[in-house]
């Protein structure tokens, strides 16, 4: 009887001009869940789809409980006993409940048709064993990312699958979702279910797993016990060099008032939002989700209609009606949905470093190649993209790569007021290092940077103001050289409605 549930051996994937894994080992135990950390680009992504029977490695070996066994296929890989909840969820909303659950694994009456009243009670009941009392004949698009993840941990579950892999499975949940998740390993741990923890959260490690496996670069650095490692510890093995500090906050000096905003409004969301941002720094947006934080940068680069107010541009209003207008005008927007709204997935990674400023990039009528190839390389240099090429299809790059891709469009559009919406979420802590970086290069240069963060230590580690939205209204603005109110407990107080002290 082997010692481990899953077991990879020697694992090496090739791409072209990629060494995606090299070498690769991991090991899991029955009934553990095992943290798997890694920088975007470090072959996570790559290991999943070979333990899942999506890709098949060139050399190394694959066991199931002291099993070799050769995946062609998913169908394979779940045969095994293998299941993955993916970050991007495989829901088809229209369907139901027990339709998701089912899907290829029908239960029929002797008649041949579907016996759905069978179905549905099963569905109910693994439902149910997972904390969530739903009907299961409604549409799964009905219910939140919370439910329609635990719908994809219920396919699992009627597999009998052995082990589960979750990759970022908190990504897009709420604090309390996130908690119910965290239950639910837990039971399934009971239940001798392994759990493989992907996540870029190293508190969520540290809170629910039993050893934790870092990569780099395709290849497997070490695996120790949670309660054998630390923070830095991690960092450091991540990224393969020492990180005394995440936050490294440039020196810069406070320019002109780059962009003055007066008594915006917009119906319901926004209500006579008044600020100034300047050049040369960092102006953190912090509140609770539906704060309209994002809301009020939509507003401001056009891209939502507003009902009132003034917007000036190095002292002079501007009417901004589309973010056409507002690129006009000097003003990126790096949206928190690098994939929907930032990147055209299907297009090359040159081309999407040059969508912002087309114009730009032309002689005449047509577009300058060879001043469109020296661009990329330099933005492929200056961010560090990991990419074969700048001809890679932006959509096979990490969530890291991609948002180093939004950065250098927006970088190449000449703007001078930079709008960071999220500009760390999903990705790892190496990559949020070079995304403080470039926000910190663009201040060094007298440019203006505004950042809406949800993650306090990012807020109060990059900003050199901070202004704290709470339903649609500035409730404080706190400068970082106020050392009685810069602080977590208080920003969080304004956040919940509170009123600080001066």
């Amino acid at each position: 009887m082997s010692d481990y549930v899953v077991e990879l051996k020697g694992v090496t994937k090739r791409f072209p001009g990629v060494v995606a894994l090299d070498n690769m080992s991991l090991s899991v135990k029955p009934g553990e869940i095992l943290g798997l950390i890694g920088e975007n680009g470090a072959g996570k992504s790559t290991l999943i789809k070979v333990l899942t029977g999506v890709y098949q490695a060139e050399e190394g070996k694959v066991y199931v409980s002291g099993t070799e066994h050769h995946f062609k296929n998913p169908n394979d890989s779940a045969a095994a006993g293998i299941a993955c909840v993916y970050q991007e969820l495989n829901i088809e909303k229209l369907l139901s409940v027990t339709d998701n659950i089912f899907i290829n694994k029908w239960m029929k009456k002797k008649s041949g048709f579907l016996d759905y009243s069978a179905m549905n009670a099963r569905a109910k009941e693994v439902m149910e064993s997972l904390g969530i009392d739903i009907d299961p004949s409604k549409a799964a698009g009905t219910f939140g990312m919370g439910v329609q993840q635990m719908i994809e941990i219920a396919k699992a579950i009627l597999i009998d699958a052995k082990m589960i892999i979750m990759d970022e499975p908190t990504s897009s949940l709420g604090e309390k979702e996130v908690e119910l998740l965290m239950k639910i390993c837990r039971k399934l741990k009971d239940r001798g279910i392994s759990i493989v923890f992907v996540s870029h959260k190293l508190e969520e490690l540290f809170e629910l797993c039993d050893r934790v496996t870092v990569m780099r670069d395709g290849e497997h650095i070490w695996t120790k016990e949670i309660s054998e490692t630390d923070n830095d510890d991690l960092i450091t093995a991540m990224v393969g060099r020492s990180m005394d500090q995440l936050f490294v906050k440039a020196e810069t000096t406070k320019g002109e008032c780059a962009l003055r905003v007066e008594n915006i409004k917009e119906g319901g969301v926004l209500h006579d939002v008044s600020f100034e941002a300047y050049n040369g720094q960092i102006l953190g947006f912090a509140g609770l989700v539906g704060a309209g934080r994002t809301e009020l940068m939509r507003a401001i680069f056009g891209a939502d209609p507003i009902d009132g107010g003034k917007i000036f541009i190095n002292g002079k209003e501007e009417k901004i009606r589309s973010p056409k207008e507002a690129i006009r005008k000097g003003i990126a927007f790096l949206t928190e949905d690098r994939k929907g709204q930032g990147l055209v997935l299907g297009q090359s990674v040159q081309m999407n470093l040059i969508l912002a400023n087309l114009k730009g990039f032309c002689k005449g009528i047509f577009i300058d190649d060879k001043k469109v190839r020296e661009t990329g390389e330099e933005n492929v240099k200056s961010l560090r993209i990991k990419t074969p090429s700048q001809d890679e299809i932006v959509g096979q790059l990490s969530g890291g790569n991609q948002q180093k891709v939004v950065i250098g469009k927006w970088i190449n559009s000449d703007a001078n007021i930079f709008i960071f919406d999220e500009p760390t979420r999903g990705i790892d802590v190496g990559a949020k290092v070079e995304v403080y970086n470039v926000m910190n290069t663009l201040t060094e240069a007298g440019k203006c940077v505004i950042m809406i963060s949800s993650e306090m230590p990012e807020i109060l580690g990059m900003s050199d103001r901070v202004i704290v939205m709470r339903e649609g209204r500035i409730m404080a603005t706190i400068n970082r050289g106020d050392l009685k109110n810069f602080n977590q407990e208080d920003i969080m107080k304004a956040a919940w409605g509170g009123k600080i002290d001066e």
